[in-house]
């Protein structure tokens, strides 16, 4: 086992993270006792003492004798630093990403990845979401969704069962009873600002390891949410042909609703 493995990936050598430690328990202290201490070669010691001096972790106090930086103080070095280059990535990597419209259908697999890229999705949304859920997964968004509309993003919400009225733009599937055997499992769809998509079905019995699919491309995100759209109008098409019923009056705002979202 690696002791200072931590260490070691924040920049510091095996070496160096063991001369550091040592050090953060018996300071002062000089190079000679240092090495018996630390493990490290006396003729290694002191290259590693100097490297650590470089880099501002160490300091020689007296001739020959050496004291740690405080750890608290190393630590907000560490995190300053680490900061500092993750901004600088952020930059190259923006600078070296193509400019194409192309993106990638990337898969999630498990029901736990797949909940919590669904809440990241709707915690980061700013002006509309598109779901269409089963009872299970608005077990697990409904707080989310509840959330994000109270804060102005638009829901526009398929219940494929019997769920709580609780949004604004809500209509449930028509046969949602038939649904799961239909498809073979219970479908997620999650559409976001018409900017990302996570749609897929969790195979009944193998739910978690049901690929799902999540990306940001558009014309993967135009398809699925006129798809859901269309759902709205299913609805209505069946309680006038089928049921043989007039719509009501908050059954025909929702209509004007969907119809002008485009």
């Amino acid at each position: 086992m690696d002791t200072y493995a931590n260490l070691k990936e924040l920049g510091f050598s095996q070496y160096e993270a063991a001369c550091y430690m040592a050090l953060v328990k018996n300071h002062p202290i000089n190079g000679s006792q240092l090495s018996k201490i630390s493990g490290i070669a006396r003729s290694r010691i002191y290259d590693v003492l100097r490297s650590l001096i470089s880099k501002g972790y160490v300091i020689e106090i007296n001739a020959g004798q050496y004291a740690s930086l405080p750890s608290d103080e190393l630590i907000k070095r560490l995190k300053r630093s680490f900061d500092s280059n993750i901004d600088a990535f952020e930059e190259q990597i923006a600078k070296a990403s193509q400019k194409d419209d192309f993106e990638y259908v990337w898969t999630i697999i498990g029901y736990d990845n797949v909940m919590e890229k669904a809440i990241e999705m709707i915690r980061e949304a700013k002006d509309e979401i598109y779901v269409r859920l089963f009872p299970e997964a608005n077990i697990h968004l409904e707080k989310h969704l509840t959330a994000a509309q109270k804060r102005g993003v638009k829901i526009r919400y398929i219940a494929m069962g019997k769920i709580e009225k609780k949004f604004d733009v809500q209509v449930m599937h028509p046969n949602h009873d038939l649904l799961q055997q239909t498809i073979g499992g219970r479908s997620i769809e999650v559409i976001t600002d018409k900017t990302e998509a996570l749609v897929g079905v969790f195979e009944t019995g193998s739910e978690d390891v049901s690929p799902i699919n999540w990306t940001r491309n558009q014309w993967f995100i135009v398809a699925n949410r006129d798809s859901l759209r269309h759902d709205f109008y299913h609805s209505f098409l069946e309680k006038i042909l089928d049921q043989h019923q007039e719509l009501t009056k908050e059954e025909k705002r929702i209509y004007k609703i969907i119809k002008e979202d485009n």
